[in-house]
């Protein structure tokens, strides 16, 4: 969304300075006063009033032009529709429900269009259009990153990005400064501009992958659904990528961009053909403001320091960074005790120093180990158990059908789709990475759902619990669970974490029920143990399609 400067320009011609600095107030500035408001009588008709002697001053209109800042955006701006099928985790077996969104995106240099990637998830086809052009043009994601909500799209047609003008990047804008939106938002289908102002910058939750935080710049331009992935300008060029806001019944006028230091990152981790996401130390920690836990730690008053709390076995610190170690400086830049750092001139969270490396990057560690300086490097990288607090897309959900129970693993999915009352269950989700559950559960298999038939009658109370043993082995992925159904035998023994009775089932009866149930409950395949892309790519060839 754009806005549009309205430049207000008046020529006053034989009138005292004073005079017009009188009639400032009560007229805009290029307008020239009303025969009734000079008239006797109007209400401060006196103070405007020509001295004898005198002429009037007379207040020339001059004809006003639309500015445009930012140049000829709408040569830049695309408008996308998506397809989408969102996957049904309660019936897995099922494709999902199609779903059909707009959103917004620009023209960057190398012929590709930046986006969200939220604009794009799921997406079965993909159509973009173009200013002044009736056609719409298949397009394909060529990368995309859920953890920062971004994506790039190729548009094969060779005429698409004929006149096309792709748009720079800026850096990050001061605040109170102001800025422009551009998108197609709902209430209309072309082309919508706001203006607003920079109003915070900091850290902040991506809402599209429900766990990752990064830099996030809030304004007061105004951004609804359409204008997701469209640019926001200051000067020419691109500050931001429009994201994600709240809605009126939380709050008025609080809307968000990525900035370009997160946009820069996801085009360079790219640049090799692969997106290897963002990397994390896999540390929590505590603030030091307290005088007297300072001192106790050994530490100076220089408000410099926090401390180390958690140190996640799946991460890369592990080993080399303690719980209790004090948290100095990384990579040479001293850490407050609030947890920031000063970097590129500006105070930032000190993960902010992390968000800008790579896979493989290293980051050198200045702490205090029982009040001992100590330094170590750290080589960065992902730490997959955390995958399971976030959203999922572009997957078919996994599951096993056995019997006409439902084992899924669990992840945020899962939850959602269930909303599991059961306080276990929420624990395990909850601590899966802090308590390291996942050391020995690299997956929590839950039977999520009962398909009623004879054979698993009264079966329903272990409806929403965890699967530990079958038969005497230990559960620990999907795969596990599917070979120990698959063993022969003449009873299934299925022993659930926590108190209460194994379940048990005999496989023949199961065998016996096999196609009543996948006939019953359109059961298309008994299991998916593998992530498979649900992404189906339009071929290169495919022409523009008409409107």
């Amino acid at each position: 969304m754009k806005r549009v400067f309205l430049i207000m320009s008046a020529v006053v011609l034989l009138g005292s300075t004073s005079l017009f600095a009188q009639q400032a107030p009560r007229s805009m500035p290029g307008a020239s006063a009303s025969p009734a408001e000079t008239a006797p009588g109007f209400p401060g008709a006196l103070a405007r009033q020509t001295p004898p002697q005198q002429q009037a001053p007379v207040v020339v209109p001059v004809p006003v032009m639309p500015a445009r800042p930012n140049g000829p955006v709408q040569k830049s701006l695309v408008r996308i529709t998506t397809t989408a099928v969102e996957p049904d985790y309660r019936a897995p077996w099922n494709a999902g429900m199609i779903a059909r969104g707009v959103g917004a995106g620009f023209v960057i240099d190398g012929n590709r269009i930046m986006t969200n990637a939220h604009v794009v998830s799921n997406a079965r086809f993909i159509t973009v259009e173009r200013d002044g052009d009736p056609n719409k043009y298949p397009a394909t994601v060529q990368f995309i990153a859920h953890d920062c909500d971004l994506a790039l799209l190729n548009v094969s047609s060779p005429n698409f990005f004929k006149n096309m003008i792709p748009l720079q990047f800026g850096g990050i804008p001061a605040l109170e400064s102001t800025v422009s939106a551009y998108g197609f938002p709902i209430g209309g289908e072309r082309m919508s501009i706001t203006t607003g102002i920079v109003s915070r910058i900091d850290f902040n939750l991506y809402a599209h992958s429900s766990i990752d935080s990064h830099l996030a710049i809030q304004i007061s331009a105004q951004i609804n659904p359409g204008n997701s992935g469209g640019p926001v300008m200051q000067d020419g060029k691109v500050v931001g990528v429009a994201f994600q806001g709240y809605s009126g019944d939380v709050a008025q006028g609080v809307a968000y961009m990525i900035p370009t230091p997160v946009i820069k990152r996801f085009l360079q981790d790219v640049s090799d053909g692969h997106y290897d996401k963002y990397v994390d130390l896999g540390l929590t920690y505590l603030k030091l403001l307290n005088p007297a836990q300072r001192h106790f730690l050994g530490l100076k008053d220089d408000d410099r320091g926090v401390l180390i709390e958690t140190v996640v076995a799946a991460g890369p610190c592990n080993g080399q960074v303690k719980s209790g170690d004090v948290l100095l400086s990384i990579d040479n830049h001293p850490i407050a005790s609030d947890a920031t750092v000063e970097l590129e001139g500006s105070r930032v969270d000190m993960p902010e120093v992390v968000e800008r490396k790579f896979k493989g990057d290293k980051v050198k560690l200045d702490m205090l180990r029982d009040k001992q300086p100590v330094s170590v490097t750290i080589a960065l990288d992902t730490i997959p158990p955390y995958m399971i607090q976030g959203h999922a897309y572009d997957v078919r959900p996994r599951y096993v059908v056995y019997g006409g129970l439902v084992f899924q693993p669990l992840d945020l999915e899962i939850m959602e789709a269930y909303q599991p009352s059961d306080l276990r269950l929420r624990h395990f989700f909850d601590y899966f990475v802090l308590e390291q559950i996942y050391v020995d559960h690299p997956e929590i298999i839950v039977l999520t759902n009962v398909l009623p038939d004879p054979i698993n009658t009264y079966l329903s109370p272990y409806r929403g619990t965890i699967v530990d043993e079958v038969n005497g082995k230990k559960i620990k992925t999907l795969r596990d669970l599917a070979d120990a159904l698959a063993q022969p035998g003449d009873r299934l023994v299925l022993n659930m974490i926590g108190d209460g009775p194994p379940l048990v089932l005999d496989p023949k009866q199961v065998e016996a029920a096999r196609e009543r149930i996948k006939a019953r409950y359109n059961v298309q395949a008994e299991q998916n143990l593998e992530e498979q892309s649900l992404r189906a790519q339009p071929k290169p060839s495919e022409p523009p399609t008409k409107p």
